[in-house]
């Protein structure tokens, strides 16, 4: 295939594209893949996670603005291109019983009308591979449940020209992946490798949850070795101050562990319109040979 690669990952905040998928997208950067962060909300609601930051009254009032610059570094750092989609954070309801989401926000839209601004973006930017969070939202946060629903409208709709014919001309994206990074079996991988070496692992509380819900395991069909952009990944995640403490577990196992140990990030191929053979290594695998 002769024609610019082109992949488009859509997430729910800004700081979802640093944590999810990230070595990927600075890998095929390098590559000469165009790459584009599609970024549903302005994360205006998201809490000040970072324990330094939390009380600073200029971000409490200007968190939006203050986000916005975080992913604008971000960005930069990975080198990918990125697009606001303009809808509102939802928040993460928290409580029993829950409280209702606020007015507006992104998770209350109409599903069909909202996958018109992703489908216009599809259809401008014209990716044949696109990546977001499967049904579950990768964790049950509104925001990331509707990035799904939209995500899964626009990609069937982009292409059909009787569909959001305000939107541009049409464009078929081929491939369709979910974002399955923190998955269980790389989370024990690492998880034993730091207690082999005798390190302090961040991940037992999230394997005893896993054993608790009892959350069946996805099929990941595909494993991308990124390993020489897991620095680059971490730098623009620390980009994102007001969501991680640069000291906090996102950071406790070793690069070079995580290197040695597991080096690839992983996806679940959820549609595609090329023929592939599973397992693969590419998410243009089936695309770049045709």
């Amino acid at each position: 295939m002769t024609e610019q690669l082109r992949l488009m990952a859509v997430h729910a905040h800004p700081d979802d594209e640093s944590s999810k998928g990230a070595a990927t997208m600075a890998k095929y950067v390098s590559e000469g893949v165009d790459v584009l962060v599609a970024t549903c909300t302005g994360g205006e609601r998201g809490s000040i996670l970072n324990p330094k930051l939390q009380g600073d009254p200029y971000i409490e009032e200007h968190i939006h603005e203050v986000r916005a610059k975080e992913m604008a570094e971000a960005r930069e750092i990975l080198g990918v291109k990125q697009e606001w989609l303009g809808f509102v954070d939802s928040g993460l309801p928290e409580g029993d019983p829950l409280p209702p989401l606020p007015e507006g926000c992104f998770a209350l839209q109409d599903v069909e009308e909202a996958a018109g601004r992703l489908v216009a973006l599809i259809r401008s930017f014209r990716p044949q591979v696109v990546t977001t969070y499967d049904e579950n939202g990768g964790y049950p946060h509104p925001d990331h449940i509707m990035t799904h629903k939209i995500t899964m409208v626009a990609f069937d709709a982009a292409g059909d020209p009787a569909r959001y014919p305000e939107a541009g001309e049409p464009w078929q994206p081929l491939k369709l992946y979910y974002n399955q990074g923190f998955n269980r079996p790389r989370t024990l991988a690492l998880h034993n490798a730091m207690l082999e070496r005798g390190l302090e692992s961040p991940y037992g509380e999230w394997l005893k949850r896993w054993e608790e819900f009892q959350r069946p395991d996805r099929t990941l069909t595909t494993h991308v070795p990124c390993a020489d952009f897991f620095e680059i990944r971490d730098k623009a995640l620390i980009a994102h101050a007001t969501q991680i403490d640069p000291d906090g577990g996102w950071f406790k196992v070793p690069l070079d562990l995580q290197r040695e140990v597991w080096p690839t990030e992983e996806y679940e191929l959820a549609k595609s319109l090329v023929d592939t053979s599973l397992p693969e290594d590419d998410l243009f695998a089936g695309i770049r040979d045709n």
